[in-house]
């Protein structure tokens, strides 16, 4: 395929590229990697008709009806989109997606925001951005096996991303400190669930700001024993808890400045071990599933 895009943007997993555009018209081309996931969402004032061709790949989406597949040569349209849909890339995808209101725009600002979100804490804490890519993915694994309602899923796709994006306001030597912290120093930390909630809220992107509850309640506990609000049981939302497993079981498994990572079956079982007191009993019941 020959094309000249006028402009491209990506993010890891999605390469999207303005091919045409007039009379309010929008022709972009997107690349999707295999296991990545796009969305089509309702917004206030949105009229546009929205169409896309599969060009090669194949994406799965859950309908009203059960799971569908859009392989080679299909087409999906809405005029307007009324319902959330999460789109799936099954393997690496290509598909030509046209707009009848400009969306490229909004799309850029979207990407980029993210990703200058995503760098601030990848220079702050070097483990922290694989383990963001790692804790989205997860996240949605889960959210899928728990049948999280589309427009969740949206919304957990975003905060489970920046779950740890307040860090960036935490001072370095505490941080990375390689020994124990002290109890000052470890309220200081407590308070990155309250930063990366303040940073999102402040966010010009609508879903970041609906996003922004994730990283405020993602070290809550099912036993109200978490922090910063000590919110327990069904206070705290199905998605925060959502991360708050993952992100257990990925920082558990993972080499630190300050210890060495667990096994994987040792996190596992520290995991189970904690069901109904730190997590969620449907979210602990989801993963183990999904490690079987």
């Amino acid at each position: 395929m020959y094309y000249k895009p006028i402009e491209v943007v990506s993010l890891k997993g999605i390469t999207v590229s303005l091919l045409a555009s007039g009379d309010g018209t929008e022709v972009i081309h997107h690349h999707i990697q295999k296991g990545s996931q796009w969305y089509l969402n309702p917004e206030e004032g949105w009229t546009a008709l929205e169409c896309f061709y599969i060009l090669k790949g194949e994406l799965s989406w859950s309908s009203p009806k059960g799971e569908k597949s859009l392989t080679a040569g299909m087409t999906f349209s809405a005029e307007p989109i009324k319902q959330p849909v999460a789109f799936k890339a099954v393997i690496d995808t290509e598909f030509m997606y046209v707009s009848s209101q400009p969306v490229f725009q909004y799309y850029s600002y979207a990407i980029n925001d993210k990703k200058n979100l995503a760098v601030l804490v990848e220079e702050k804490d070097g483990y922290t951005a694989d383990h963001c890519y790692r804790i989205k993915d997860y996240s949605l694994m889960i959210a899928e096996e728990i049948n999280l309602p589309q427009e969740k899923m949206y919304i957990l796709n975003l905060g489970s991303f920046l779950h740890d994006i307040g860090k960036v306001k935490v001072p370095d030597s505490i941080l990375n400190k390689p020994g124990k912290l002290t109890e000052e120093e470890f309220e200081i930390i407590k308070r990155h669930t309250i930063y990366g909630y303040e940073l999102l809220k402040e966010s010009e992107l609508p879903d970041l700001r609906k996003a922004a509850f994730i990283p405020l309640e993602h070290h809550e506990r099912f036993d109200g024993k978490g922090y910063p609000y000590g919110l327990k049981g069904d206070q705290i939302s199905i998605e925060a808890a959502i991360v708050s497993v993952v992100d257990a079981f990925d920082a558990m498994t993972t080499d630190r400045i300050y210890r060495k990572a667990l096994t994987k079956r040792e996190a596992f079982a520290e995991i189970i071990r904690n069901r109904g007191k730190m997590f969620h009993p449907l979210v602990v019941d989801a993963f183990i599933k999904l490690i079987k």
